[in-house]
């Protein structure tokens, strides 16, 4: 059995916190409202009010449609919330919320809350029969969406709302503090659905310090500065990030689409301190004509996670913004399990690094023991934020009070975990164990290959054999076959290359392997 000091957690994670500037004083009237918003809505529905009551005037969100500082945020949220009782929207409702990053998100998230309802992040990728899928196994009552999304919702027979009529709702409803529900709001995140039908996974809400402060333990955020966070924040990266950033008080900034120069705008107008991007962003940044063109000498920290970060483009951009990068690797079911620092990507480029205070990882092979550094395994977690199984029934598998996370990995001799891939990707071709990461990382790094994906197909003679997909210009198939085969074991050649314009990924920046076609 796998045990650990919640206390010691809890601890470190205040003390992170109060470093970081999340925790600290103020006017006992402040700390008074801070208290009772807390006990009357819980952590989701007070999380805009507790930068209100501390940090009222400071600019709070920003994005397409200008700045609005914590207090109206806060204001918006509440009156949106009475809205919503006045229709009958509370405990035993589930709010379903489709949209890209704006403000009305947050303010569906933290107005649902305030009224006890349930919260369900819907991914914006969905086509329509995904979405009634999802709408009808989840139990949604009432749907927030996007204006673009009528055609996927407007076959829905249940109340909707576009963030058009969130505006009017808002400017109906009393901005007073809604009375307190009979129940605190919940929160559920659906799975990426990568290798299979996205599942609910609730997400804790108790007061916990061990998932903030274990990140801020190991990544310098601060308060009062400002974010953008460009991962949607219907997945589980771009939401911590985005609720991290309101409850240290800092400026969240926010698209509804990247767009690189954009970005890089937004991040210099706004004196930007901190970066969220997922792997496939920071390529488009480091691709942009418009990378030097603006102030970025503020930003101390870019957090890259969601999907895998080839070593590659670790090393260019550690070249292009200096040691500020930090690997965030998590999953839905277990939120953060490990951050590498820049130290540890100097290290050990393509690392995850190590866990944060309170949470456990292990590598385990067979007979579910502990493999030695470099030999790898399946691995597993305990972490203070993980779930307690899916809202549909059943769970992740456990040994000793370690959940599996899916994925293959090794830990090196400084303690570093690595990702080799998903469990349910490597393939045994000829009687060799393969591991399709290994290959993508040693293509991502060659200079004329954009991006590559490389799966397990089945062979009559081997068993299953390698088959790449590659971005490229001015390379042939046995190009690629032969950078491999001077870099790597002969049983690792990709026998097949595929070329395409564009790998299909999900608004996370993952690629979606089981929609590659067959050649």
């Amino acid at each position: 059995m796998v045990t650990f000091s919640r206390v010691s957690a809890e601890l470190t994670g205040l003390r992170a916190a109060v470093r970081a500037g999340m925790v600290g004083p103020m006017p006992p009237a402040a700390l008074r409202a801070t208290g009772r918003a807390l006990r009357a809505y819980g952590p989701l529905g007070a999380a805009t009010s507790l930068p209100a009551h501390r940090f009222p005037g400071r600019v709070g969100l920003v994005d397409e449609q200008g700045p609005l500082t914590f207090a109206d945020l806060e204001r918006r949220c509440n009156a949106l919330a009475n809205a919503w009782r006045a229709r009958g929207v509370g405990a035993g409702s589930t709010v379903g919320i489709l949209c890209r990053n704006h403000r009305g998100l947050l303010e569906a998230m933290s107005a649902a809350a305030k009224t006890g309802a349930s919260v369900l992040f819907l991914n914006t990728d969905f086509a329509a029969p995904q979405l009634r899928d999802a709408v009808t196994r989840e139990g949604v009552t009432v749907l927030v969406h996007d204006e673009e999304f009528e055609a996927v919702a407007g076959g829905l027979e249940l109340p909707r709302h576009t963030d058009a009529d969130l505006e009017e709702l808002i400017a109906e409803g009393d901005p007073a503090p809604p009375p307190a529900p009979s129940r605190h709001g919940s929160m559920v995140i659906l799975t990426s659905g990568t290798s299979g039908r996205p599942k609910g996974a609730p997400r804790s809400q108790s007061p916990s310090m061990a998932l903030p402060g274990g990140i801020l333990s190991k990544v310098p955020f601060r308060g009062r500065e400002a974010m953008f966070v460009g991962p949607p924040l219907f997945h589980g990266f771009g939401l911590t990030c985005a609720v991290l950033a309101i409850g240290l008080g800092s400026t969240l900034v926010v698209r509804r689409r990247f767009d690189a120069a954009q970005v890089l705008n937004d991040l210099a107008e706004h004196r930007c301190t901190s970066l969220i991007a997922v792997p496939v962003m920071l390529n488009r940044l480091l691709a942009s004509p418009a990378l030097d063109a603006g102030d970025l000498s503020r930003l101390k920290v870019i957090m890259t996670g969601g999907a895998r970060l080839d070593p590659a483009l670790g090393r260019r951009t550690a070249e292009a913004f200096g040691p500020v990068l930090y690997n965030f690797y998590g999953s839905t079911e277990a939120s953060c399990i490990t951050i590498a620092t820049p130290d540890d990507l100097a290290a050990a480029p393509g690392c995850v690094g190590r866990p944060p205070a309170g949470t456990t990882v292990a590598v385990l092979g067979d007979g579910d023991r502990p493999v030695p550094p470099g030999a790898t395994g399946r691995i597993f977690v305990d972490s203070p934020a993980r779930f307690g199984g899916y809202t549909g029934g059943g769970g992740k598998e456990e040994v000793r009070g370690l959940m599996a996370v899916g994925d293959l990995g090794h830990l090196d001799s400084g303690g570093r975990l690595h990702v080799d891939g998903r469990a349910d990707d490597m393939i045994v071709s000829g009687g060799e164990n393969v591991h399709p990461g290994e290959v993508e990382d040693l293509l991502a790094a060659h200079p004329a290959i954009a991006e590559a994906a490389v799966v397990g197909v089945p062979d009559e003679e081997f068993g299953h054999r390698l088959r790449a997909f590659v971005v490229a210009d001015g390379l042939t198939g046995d190009d690629v076959k032969q950078h491999v085969a001077a870099n790597l074991a002969r049983h690792k050649v990709p026998r097949e290359v595929v070329f395409l314009g564009a790998l299909p990924r999900n608004p996370a920046g993952k690629v979606l392997k089981h929609e590659l076609p067959e050649p």
